[in-house]
């Protein structure tokens, strides 16, 4: 990493539990391309004075990660397409004070289903209601999937999304099952959750593929015990990889080479820590 300098363009991520995944992604990538750029993650004691202090240092961009979502969408200045569709951000770009919002979410879970090949005619368990929920009900919408149901103790907010998308709610996984079991929750998460297992065994075992978006860390509870039971798995590891790197070509205007994503994803992951 070059050493810090007035012109060098800082990027950072907002979380309730920031990791340094992201951090050591970016950073590698900067490094690796020559790129003038330095980025910090960062857990805000306030979203709106967070957000402030993008338009105002200037920061160039943020991540952003649960449970700001949706907080942040009435402090930025312009909601992209793909954060409007879903109501749902996670990258804040700064253009001369202007805050543009995007969901690179959506991008890596739509491309994760087609990647994995993972049928449309399967039935579908999505446990959680959040904003990164809605990013993976409107992947799986466009997609073509429509036996999905919603899992989400909070009857309004998993109502709510169950039908913007036309799909089914209820309030717990109950002994349900489905071909295609998918977790949005922090269940799972390193810190008070980590140990939590998002679905029961019961459930694992009768599905055909398993997808965890928790990215630290990549082998949570429901992953480990997918892969003990057989199942083909969907893991955070890569929806992280994929969405930091779209991330990064709004920030910086440069797309990096599918090897140099896989390098720094690699890396990111080596004692990235919480």
């Amino acid at each position: 990493m070059p050493i810090l300098n007035k012109d060098m363009s800082l990027c950072i991520s907002l979380a309730a539990r920031p990791s340094n995944i992201g951090t050591r992604f970016h950073n590698y990538l900067y490094d690796l391309l020559g790129l003038n750029f330095v980025y910090k993650a960062f857990a805000p004691a306030d979203i709106t004075l967070a957000v402030a202090g993008i338009r105002g240092l200037p920061i160039r961009g943020a991540a952003v990660s649960m449970p700001y979502k949706e907080a942040v969408i009435p402090l930025v200045d312009v909601m992209d397409p793909s954060a409007k569709a879903i109501d749902s951000v996670n990258t804040i770009v700064n253009n001369d004070g202007v805050l543009t919002a995007y969901n690179t979410d959506y991008i890596a879970i739509a491309r994760l289903l087609k990647d994995h090949q993972v049928p449309n005619t399967h039935s579908v368990l999505l446990r959680g209601a959040g904003g990164m929920a809605k990013a993976v009900a409107a992947a799986l919408r466009d997609a073509g999937f429509t036996a999905v149901t919603i899992v989400a103790r909070n009857e309004t907010a998993g109502r709510a999304l169950a039908d913007l998308y036309g799909f089914a709610w209820q309030d717990d996984v109950n002994g349900s099952t489905a071909d295609l079991i998918i977790n949005v929750t922090p269940l799972g998460m390193a810190g008070a959750d980590e140990r939590a297992q998002s679905f029961e065994d019961a459930t694992i075992a009768a599905a055909r593929v398993v997808f965890d978006v928790v990215a630290l860390p990549s082998e949570t509870p429901l992953i480990e015990a997918a892969r003990a039971a057989g199942k083909p798995v969907i893991t955070g590891a890569e929806v992280i990889a994929i969405q930091a790197e779209e991330q990064f070509v709004l920030y910086t205007g440069v797309r990096p080479s599918a090897e140099q994503v896989r390098e720094a994803s690699e890396f990111s992951r080596r004692q990235a820590g919480h």
